[in-house]
């Protein structure tokens, strides 16, 4: 076998393959170098009678590794698992080989699907943050009834009484989303008070000026019983939570937690709070954090494939996501100094500084033009035109991206649902 012209019969899985020890011989190293070497019947599987190697591998991926031999271009085949088809390079000692330029699409796509899978199978145990379920013990005291109370506050499906637990913690939810509201609608009458006109002087003012914040005390009492109720639940959901590490970096969980501050930080302060009126308006940025805890609405629904999908979507293109908004940010910083420099001389310009003529940049490019601010000069007008037409395929271009990118996710995602309905059927 020392002869380069020499053939070499190989039967892989029961398809018989005649080559070259020269065609072998490409990439040294690999295996099927080797079945070249003298003393290669010894080593391997070798018909004596037939003349012939015998391998029991795939044929079909055979021929791509055969054909890589031939050509010195790798091609991955159609419908072969890229996982599948890596294990077959490894057995053959061909690693770290790229693929050829017209395989790249379908590699991608087949990384994208196995990326999904990877999310999807960690979805049921990430879904809250938390880790999977571990295998069950049997324990007594404090330890066998932690798996229990955390169902109960945390698997609305678990049991009924985790259910009703749940239609009550959402009711809740509402509650004090109303008293948001309602609370901030008498604070803020107040504020304004009732407008006082003065003849002499043509001036407007408010009668109760010097008093900035009135005390909802019905409202705040009412907010305080919401908000035990919450600290309740969410010091017996972090008491009985199976890894505290990831449970404390849950945003919602994190939401949780900075919403219980605010009516504790106002019942505190109320005597201070007119010496300090900004207390009360930061307050109100932390009381919004209510109408996020209504999220929580989806754990006693069955999540739709849509949203389910989009998380893993997102993540996906962040990379993307990021050179756009990268973008988007270089624009807005030239045609912002660029229509400011162009109406720096007109007299009647809409600009009192670069920082407007940024906000207008980044209004103009996502095509929502309040028209507040515009151009008035010819050039002005002409930058304002290029801004809009760069904002226009700024936009449009990752748009593609990301509905290729949700397509196959969707794709995968139903086929793995009629799977799991047929299973359940069976």
């Amino acid at each position: 076998m020392n002869s380069s012209r020499e053939k070499i019969t190989l039967n892989v899985g029961g398809v018989r393959y005649e080559t070259t020890s020269s065609t072998l011989q490409a990439f040294p190293g690999t295996k099927l170098c080797c079945l070249t070497e003298p003393q290669a019947d010894t080593v391997f599987d070798y018909d004596a009678n037939a003349k012939e190697f015998f391998i029991d591998r795939s044929p079909r991926l055979f021929d791509a590794v055969l054909n890589y031999y031939r050509t010195k271009h790798l091609h991955c085949p159609e419908d072969i698992c890229k996982s599948t088809f890596e294990e077959e390079l490894v057995f053959w000692e061909i690693s770290h080989v790229p693929v050829a330029p017209c395989c790249w699409h379908r590699v991608a796509n087949a990384e994208a699907r196995q990326a999904e899978t990877l999310c999807d199978e960690r979805s049921e145990a990430d879904r809250q943050g938390l880790p999977a379920p571990v295998e069950r013990r049997n324990l007594s005291g404090q330890a066998g009834q932690q798996p229990k109370i955390w169902a109960l506050f945390e698997n609305p499906f678990s049991s009924l009484p985790a259910k009703c637990l749940a239609i009550v913690s959402l009711l809740f939810n509402i509650g004090i989303v109303i008293i948001f509201e309602e609370k901030s609608r008498a604070q803020l009458h107040y504020h304004y008070g009732t407008p006082m006109h003065n003849d002499f002087e043509n001036d407007t003012h408010h009668e109760n000026h010097n008093s900035f914040y009135q005390p909802a005390n019905n409202f705040l009492y009412l907010e305080l019983f919401c908000i035990l109720w919450f600290t309740f639940e969410f010091s017996m959901r972090l008491t009985f939570c199976p890894d505290k590490k990831k449970f404390l970096t849950n945003p919602l969980n994190i939401t949780d937690f900075l919403s219980l501050f605010p009516v504790f930080i106002e019942l505190f302060s109320s005597a201070h709070i007119d010496k300090m009126p900004e207390i009360l308006s930061w307050l109100g940025f932390f009381r919004v954090l209510y109408i996020v805890k209504l999220l929580r609405i989806f754990k006693l629904l069955q999540t739709p494939l849509l949203l389910r999908v989009l998380p893993f979507t997102f993540r996906s293109i962040l990379k993307e996501v990021f050179i756009f908004v990268m973008i988007f940010a270089f624009e807005v910083l030239f045609f912002g100094a660029l229509c400011f420099h162009a109406e720096l001389l007109e007299a009647d310009t809409h600009f009192d500084g670069m920082v407007s003529s940024f906000y207008w940049a980044a209004i103009t490019l996502t095509t929502v033009g309040y028209g507040d601010m515009h151009a008035v000069t010819a050039l002005g007008r002409v930058v304002a035109c290029c801004t809009a037409l760069c904002g226009i395929l700024t936009i449009i271009i990752p748009l593609p991206i990301f509905l290729i990118k949700f397509q196959g996710y969707y794709a995968t995602a139903i086929m793995k649902e009629k799977m799991k309905s047929s299973k359940r059927s069976n």
